[in-house]
């Protein structure tokens, strides 16, 4: 892996660059503007939900110790299609995630980002599945939620808002079901569409619900959850992963859970209870399909916001941040109609390390995986991914560089995937892809910090 970042290229600066520069500088500044307020959490304490009304009390928090950290996360991706009158007014949405840290208690954070009206939750719970492949709950781990002590909470237009803490232990591994219930219309819902996972439905009132007879349907989306805390004694803090549907999962077997987060966050849950000599983190995961580094979808607030516009919130407020690992770029090249981003996605995700860096915080780039044999493969675009890669390896973007590249390729022909690693459609690894990301990830580059910014 390759170490160390400067801060140039060893071009000579152009107007072109300058105007990039600018641009860029541009779009942190708004995206810093639009999400003034969010901070990281460092575990120390609890945030005054967004939704406004007191700080959680906590008076369910357990007597044991612990540092707050990140078990799950997915980031709030569009809103969702004919959701626009009634949102889920009157159904019990079951979100099933997977716990990628154990911990003595929980907390979870609702976003309602994509609403054009309030979003009206009267009532939430939380509890540990079943099993696979079911909406049931272990019946002894059934809790219900409270927002600043009350069972209800109002989370506004654009906002999202954190739980008070659920005395629930949640072991690492686990599959938990977290399920919210609105009365009323609510307009589009927030959602994040490639969940790689299978949740339910119900209609009625069924929050409380351990039986999961009445969730009848079944969906492949995330639904106004946006992250799952844990009190964990496992962990000290929590490493974010921002990309796109290489990160987000796409192709990976759904319900196995087998995403190279996945992969890595087992590779660090058994280094620290093997005791061995790397950060004692967890992961989660902000990929967004279709994600790229500079450009949103249409609408307000957009649909698959850029990565430097969601930067903020996705990144630096998730909760106890020490490093970050970036992997994004493909989507930029393949959706470049005259190819002269190459300077703009350099730009972009140096504009995301120094951002980072200003919290402290290392950050590890990938390179970007081949795609020889995809629809939207070119010669042209072929030659700028490897330019991009080779600026990256060259120490000169990030703190220290995975080669997701070199990890998947072909040996005897680099443009593509190597055939056992890819799903099929030539861009995105399958199973066996996914675990190689996660293998080849070395757990001593998330050590250390990057200096703080003045």
């Amino acid at each position: 892996m390759t170490r160390g970042r400067d801060g140039g290229t060893g071009a000579p600066p152009t107007k072109h660059r300058a105007l990039l520069a600018a641009i860029v500088t541009l779009i942190v500044a708004i995206s810093a503007a639009i999400y003034a307020g969010v901070s990281a959490d460092d575990g120390t304490r609890n945030r005054t939900p967004l939704a406004g009304g007191p700080a959680p009390r906590g008076d369910a928090a357990p007597a044991s110790t612990g540092t707050w950290v990140g078990a799950w996360s997915a980031s709030p991706a569009a809103a969702e299609p004919r959701t626009e009158t009634t949102g889920m007014a009157g159904r019990s949405v079951r979100n099933v995630v997977h716990a990628g840290v154990g911990g003595t208690s929980a907390r979870i954070t609702l976003s309602n980002l994509y609403g054009q009206s309030p979003l009206t939750i009267t009532h939430a719970s939380i509890a540990l599945s079943a099993g696979p492949g079911t909406a049931a709950a272990l019946a002894d781990t059934m809790r219900r939620l409270t927002f600043g002590g009350s069972p209800q909470v109002v989370i506004p237009a654009g906002g999202q808002v954190m739980s008070d803490i659920a005395r629930l232990p949640v072991p690492y591994g686990a599959d938990v079901l977290v399920t919210t219930y609105s009365p009323v219309p609510s307009g589009p819902v927030t959602y994040h569409p490639h969940a790689q996972q299978i949740s339910y439905l119900a209609d009625g009132e069924l929050t409380a619900d351990v039986t999961g007879v009445a969730y009848t349907s079944e969906t492949r989306y995330w639904r106004y959850l946006a992250a799952l805390d844990v009190l964990s004694n496992e962990a000290d803090g929590t490493v974010v992963a921002l990309g796109d549907s290489i990160t987000d999962g796409a192709g990976s077997e759904t319900g196995a859970n087998n995403r190279w987060t996945d992969v890595l966050a087992e590779r660090l849950h058994e280094a620290a209870a093997d005791g061995r000599d790397t950060p004692r983190y967890s992961i989660v995961n902000q990929g967004i399909s279709g994600n790229r580094i500079l450009t949103s979808r249409a609408g307000r607030p957009a649909d698959n916001p850029s990565a430097l516009s969601r930067f903020e919130r996705d990144v630096l407020g998730r909760t106890n941040v020490k490093a970050v690992v970036i992997a994004l770029g493909v989507n930029d090249i393949l959706n470049s109609p005259e190819l002269a981003d190459r300077e703009g996605i350099l730009e972009g995700l140096r504009a995301m390390v120094d951002q980072a860096h200003g919290r402290g915080l290392k950050v590890v780039g990938a390179t970007i995986t081949p795609f020889g044999g995809y629809g939207g493969y070119t010669k042209a675009r072929e030659t700028m991914r490897q330019e991009i890669n080779e600026e990256i390896r060259s120490g000169r973007v990030f703190d220290a560089v995975v080669d997701f590249d070199k990890a998947l390729r072909d040996p005897y022909d680099p443009r593509r995937m190597r055939s056992d690693y890819d799903s099929g459609d030539h861009l995105h690894p399958g199973d066996k892809g996914y675990e190689r990301m996660g293998e080849v990830f070395d757990l001593d580059d998330l050590k250390g910090a990057a200096p703080v910014q003045l």
